[in-house]
């Protein structure tokens, strides 16, 4: 029935590697070249002079160097102002080289403020105006990234030691403070070219967060074969100086006046949903005004007439993620009027486009909390199975999530699902629900049925079970009335159980389930998983589900898994996994120190009902 959920392609500036001027896209020849002392001039590069190979070696060896480690904070600091003297007179070259630019991001945390605002200043030049060929080059701007993001270093060293703070560490923060506001000036002057660049843009957020009193994790540290998560960045807040807090506002000023890129450009739309963010975060005042000002900008547009420019702005992949940044930062009345005035009467076109479900999703979400939900519920609950079908799980499960939330419609989407799966009518189909909605497969193709008057064919065994099926199951599992789910549950058979436990998605629908389920409906499930415990126990993620049951388990249910664990005992002691059940459990008491066991379980017991029912 259902295709795999569509992802968002990511802005990345382009699909093939950039490699850095002077690797191995040159010639053999061209890479031979040396124009001494003055530097080498790259090809296709405009000319450009580059850093001569003794200056390379050298910061590389520099680099070899702080993986070392130093004795004392006194050798250090020798280090540091010994390789600062060497950037003197070439600091553009060194910074825009890729060995030079990683040394130097490594030496800016240890530097002073004022060695710090010095870089900045031999960076920018006489007037400033080479801050834009540093920033906008793809190594000079990590460096001057890593240089701003030094003010928060600084002011929070003033803040908590105000005695210990010199006449020379103040001279050299206020170095530091007005180097950034020259550079802030430079951006505000050449706005456009800043924000549309790849690696500006990055430079500009960075200076916002700045601006604002807050910053995250550096862009080096990220992992590059990692997975990329769908998790905001944490912020860490720090003070500013008074300047930062007008500066800020003439920022957010010049980048309103060119507010019409946010919407033609990748780039450009990052540095606004950064803007948004950071304002929220610090200037909740500021950023209602801002808001405000892009969703008349947005809807102003000319379009077809009829026909809201919004809706336009929605199927656009620049524009759209600004909208979702705006949708989710709006207060009550600015959500009702985006609904109200543009998107009323195409939720379910837009839940299918695309790109335009991802604002879908988030304007779902923000409303849970209002009335404006019950009628986005009532227009979106007419597509379900076309939703669905297209494979755009996001949309089902954040409606899921806010039913829940709100402890609205929750009876009407359940039935929803259960017709748009095939499973509502007979009744006896029922009990195949959850199976089903984890594999996002209706009956008929899941028991490859395709008579309309049969009864569950239980003996198909558990499989297909998808991540978005899984976090639709636990979005329903906090439904008040959860009866069709657990029934669900209990008509699977030992081995499924065991296969669900085991799974990376469903391992989270059976935590789930049973942690929350009472007392007498968590005993009838643990009765279907006796003979399994073992077996959990030995997996990676069954362990972990084991763990979590027992940890909301009754006295007398943990009696039953140690019971049915200790004869094992060679076998856990010695697994990888089950071994951390076998301490947590205290199995060892269980077996040669009973009373002292049962004494202990029943303590932790009713700590944990107390804090339960303070809690409630």
């Amino acid at each position: 029935m259902l295709a795999k959920p569509e992802e968002r392609k990511s802005q990345k500036g382009g699909a093939k590697k950039r490699r850095h001027p002077g690797e191995d896209g040159e010639g053999g020849g061209q890479r031979k070249r040396r124009e001494g002392d003055e530097g080498q001039k790259g090809q296709g590069d405009g000319g450009r002079k580059r850093l001569d190979a003794i200056c390379v070696g050298y910061f590389r060896r520099v680099g070899e160097r702080f993986s070392e480690g130093f004795e004392d904070h006194e050798e250090r600091d020798i280090f540091v102002e010994n390789v600062l003297s060497e950037v003197k007179g070439k600091a553009t070259l060194v910074a825009m080289d890729q060995t030079g630019s990683i040394t130097l991001q490594r030496l800016l945390p240890l530097s002073s403020p004022d060695q710090v605002g010095e870089l900045l200043a031999k960076l920018g030049g006489e007037s400033g105006s080479e801050f834009k060929e540093v920033s906008c080059d793809k190594c000079g701007g990590h460096v001057v990234e890593s240089a701003i993001r030094q003010m928060s270093r600084w002011t929070g060293k003033s803040q908590k030691e105000p005695s210990a703070t010199t006449e020379e560490e103040e001279e050299g923060s206020a170095v530091l403070e007005a180097q950034v506001l020259s550079f802030s000036q430079v951006v505000r002057e050449n706005c456009p070219e800043f924000i549309k660049h790849v690696h500006g843009s990055h430079v500009v957020r960075t200076l916002l967060h700045v601006l604002a009193g807050c910053h995250g994790p550096p862009r080096s540290e990220s992992r590059p074969g990692a997975k990329e998560r769908n998790v905001a960045p944490q912020l860490t807040d720090f003070e500013i100086p008074t300047s930062f807090w007008y500066e800020l506002k003439n920022l957010t000023e010049t980048l309103m006046e060119n507010v019409n890129l946010s919407v033609t450009d990748a780039a450009a739309s990052a540095v606004f949903q950064t803007m948004l963010t950071v304002c929220h975060r610090k200037r909740p005042k500021l950023c209602k005004k801002l808001l405000k000002r892009i969703t008349e900008y947005l809807t102003s547009r000319s379009a077809a007439p009829g026909v809201s420019p919004l809706l336009v702005f929605l199927k656009d992949q620049a524009s759209s993620r600004l909208i979702e940044t705006v949708i989710q930062l709006s207060h009550k009345s600015l959500l009702r009027d985006l609904y109200e005035n543009h998107m009323k009467g195409h939720l379910v076109d837009l839940a299918l486009h695309p790109i335009a479900n991802f604002p879908v999703q988030r304007l779902t979400a923000a409303s849970a909390k209002y009335n404006l939900f019950l009628k986005l519920f009532d227009e979106l609950i007419q597509g379900v199975e076309a939703i669905l079908a297209s494979g755009h799980m996001g949309v089902i499960v954040q409606l899921a999530q806010s039913c829940a939330e709100s402890e609205e419609k929750q009876e009407d989407l359940m039935q929803s699902l259960l017709s748009a799966f095939h499973c509502a009518e007979p009744g006896s189909r029922h009990v195949s629900c959850l199976p089903l909605f984890m594999s996002l497969l209706t009956y008929d193709v899941y028991y490859h049925s395709e008579t309309a008057e049969g009864s569950t064919q239980t003996e198909v065994p558990l499989s297909s079970i998808c991540y978005h099926g899984s976090l639709l199951v636990q979005a329903l599992a906090k439904f008040k009335e959860r009866s069709l789910l657990l029934s669900s549950l209990r008509t699977l058979t030992p081995a499924d159980l065991l296969t669900l436990a085991s799974d990376p998605s469903g391992s989270h629908v059976l935590q789930t389930l049973i942690t929350t389920s009472s007392d007498k409906g968590r005993g009838k499930i643990l009765k279907r998983l006796e003979g399994q415990y073992v077996q959990m126990a030995c997996s990676r993620l069954g362990s972990r589900v084991l763990e979590a049951i027992w940890n909301s388990a009754s006295v007398s249910h943990r009696h039953n898994i140690a019971q049915e664990l200790v004869p094992s005992e060679s076998q856990l002691r010695s697994d990888q996994f089950a071994r951390h059940v076998w301490a947590k459990f205290a199995l060892s008491h269980f077996i040669h120190r009973r009373a002292h066991w049962q004494e202990i379980q029943t303590g932790e017991s009713k700590k944990r009902k107390l804090f339960s029912d303070i809690l409630e």
